[in-house]
């Protein structure tokens, strides 16, 4: 059922009817149940200025009916929000010593920087290279061969992302989650994900959070089984997943991405606030990427409660 799916939604000629695709923009409620959040129960709720996110009361949480565990929050950040994640993540995740799949290829020099490279001099831009970039690792870095972590390959997390995903957490009472591993993607418009699961880590009951940012994508999740049925559902700019019980290891997939009808990173605001200084420069150069592309932000608990470093 699994791969028919992907192959459906993945399709250009037929194109496929997207009239089952769930919309978190406005949902129907057959297909979703809504989560209320008890605010007085979240500390540090002003956290919420720092790190680019609207008022929790403005949040829309939903949990899928027919995926259990799988949670969606509708697009929680301001547009300075999104402008600032977008420019960290092109500027500051495609740098050493987080590891890039350029490095294989030997497409940057030990000082080069991606970002440089691509957004710098004038002059000197490379263009080619600006397509080429397509994941950065940080934190325990996910070996692609073995589908292994090592302690041997291992580097910071963000101390912004991590506190990003650990507020997440705490607000829909996932006790103790830690952030140890991150994947950032980046697709282009021709890009997919073929169907997966995520089980490489020692902790698969801790929730598994994915951050979009730019065009939209078509995301499709089954089950545990490639036979189960699938569900697909539009993921817009800010929207975040949270992939938790019977989800977390449940096979899913990115079979399109779609050019976006709305720019919620659009704002007539100025570049800063109290809490965020916005570069125009970099802005100017971050939204000329994201206008054809989208930005997933994964990340995972490696871990156990209690446990140190890998065995």
């Amino acid at each position: 059922m699994f791969k028919e799916s992907f192959k459906y939604y993945k399709s250009r000629n037929p194109p496929p009817n997207l009239k089952n695709v769930i919309d978190f923009r406005n949902p129907y409620f057959s297909e979703v149940r809504k989560i209320f959040l008890d605010v007085n129960r979240i500390p540090n709720v002003n956290d919420v200025n720092k790190l680019g996110l609207k008022p929790l009361s403005e949040w829309n949480i939903y949990e899928l009916i027919n995926v259990p565990g799988l949670i969606c929050i509708e697009n929680p950040f301001t547009a300075l929000g999104q402008r600032y994640w977008i420019i960290k993540c092109l500027r500051d995740f495609s740098k050493k010593p987080n590891k890039l799949n350029l490095d294989a290829h030997s497409l940057l020099g030990d000082n080069d920087s991606w970002w440089e490279r691509c957004f710098g001099n004038e002059s000197e831009k490379n263009n080619d290279l600006l397509t080429k970039l397509r994941w950065s690792t940080q934190g325990y870095h996910h070996n692609w061969d073995t589908k292994h972590y090592s302690e041997d390959s291992k580097t910071e997390m963000s101390q912004d992302l991590c506190h990003l995903t650990e507020f997440l957490a705490i607000v829909l009472n996932f006790n103790d989650f830690q952030a140890e591993a991150a994947i950032i993607n980046y697709y282009r418009m021709n890009s997919t994900l073929a169907g997966h699961t995520d089980h490489s880590e020692f902790n698969t009951e801790a929730p598994l959070f994915s951050i979009s940012f730019g065009q939209t994508a078509i995301f499709l999740i089954g089950g545990l089984s490639l036979d189960d049925k699938t569900q697909a559902m539009f993921l817009h700019s800010g929207d975040i997943v949270i992939m938790s019980k019977q989800s977390r290891l449940s096979y899913h997939g990115v079979p399109k991405i779609l050019s976006t009808d709305i720019q919620p990173w659009k704002s007539d605001n100025e570049f800063d606030d109290d809490n965020f200084r916005i570069n125009h420069e970099d802005w100017r150069k971050a939204n000329s990427y994201i206008q054809e592309a989208r930005i997933n932000l994964n990340v995972r608990q490696v871990l156990k409660k209690g446990q140190s470093r890998l065995l």
